[in-house]
Order: C-alpha cells, then sequence, then structure tokens
C-alpha cells in the first residue's frame, strides 16, 4: 500500500459564475470548495469511505477576484479512531504578477463510515512487508 501524501492541493480559476455581485468569489462556493479539499485530503488518508461531520472556524480574510487562480492546500491536523480533523487554506495568485495572498482558511471534521453510513474505524495503514 502506498503512503498518502501530506497534502492535497488543487487550483481551481475565479470565473464569474463563481462570483457574487461584487466580482468576488461567493461564500458557498468557497465553502464547497473547502470541503472537497478537505473530503479528498480525509479520502487519502484513510483510504476508506469518509463524509464531512462539522466545519469550523472558517475565516475569509481576503477577497479573492474574477480572475485570480485559487489554490486550495489541505491537510490532516489531528487523526482519531473514527474521525480527523482537516485544515484548508485558500490562497489567491494574480497571474500576471505572480502575487500571493491568503484568503481563506478553516477546518472540518471528517468521519470514517461503513456502507451504512455509521461511524467505523479508520483503518491503520500498515506498510507491504511482503516481496514480490
Amino acid at each position: 500500500m502506498q503512503s498518502a501524501p501530506d497534502e492535497t492541493r488543487f487550483a481551481e480559476m475565479v470565473f464569474p459564475e463563481l462570483a457574487n455581485h461584487y466580482g468576488t468569489l461567493y461564500g458557498g462556493n468557497a465553502l464547497s470548495l473547502m470541503g472537497k479539499a478537505a473530503y479528498i485530503a480525509a479520502s487519502r488518508a484513510a483510504r476508506c469511505d469518509i463524509v464531512m461531520a462539522s466545519s469550523d472556524k472558517i475565516a475569509f480574510h481576503r477577497p479573492a477576484r474574477v480572475g485570480q487562480l485559487i489554490e486550495l492546500i489541505a491537510r490532516v491536523t489531528r487523526r482519531g479512531r473514527t474521525s480527523m480533523t482537516v485544515s484548508v487554506e485558500v490562497h489567491a495568485e494574480t497571474l500576471a504578477t505572480g502575487e500571493r495572498t491568503m484568503t481563506m482558511s478553516g477546518t472540518f471534521e471528517m468521519v470514517a463510515v461503513d456502507k451504512e453510513g455509521r461511524p467505523t474505524a479508520i483503518p491503520t495503514n500498515k506498510p507491504d512487508t511482503t516481496t514480490p
């Protein structure tokens, strides 16, 4: 089994369909992207079915504007028996200048679930010691 990466990163352009009437990334779309990043990071770390239990301490530091690239960085910061905490940062980049700024941050509680949707123990990722 391959070990999980320490963090998950992906990028998205802020196009008008993601923006509000101020020309900045709409908060609901930002939360959706952050939740997606948290889900991917938790799923990669646990290698099992994952659901979001809560989001906490979502902070909007600066707006991300139409035409900027946003990079989402998600890291598992706590791992329990059935749940984990994932921290997500969102950085906006002006492509023409390369200027970057952190625009949003938040934490998400993610829970491992079985086929019936009940919490279940997160599998331990033991290194594969068998030889081919």
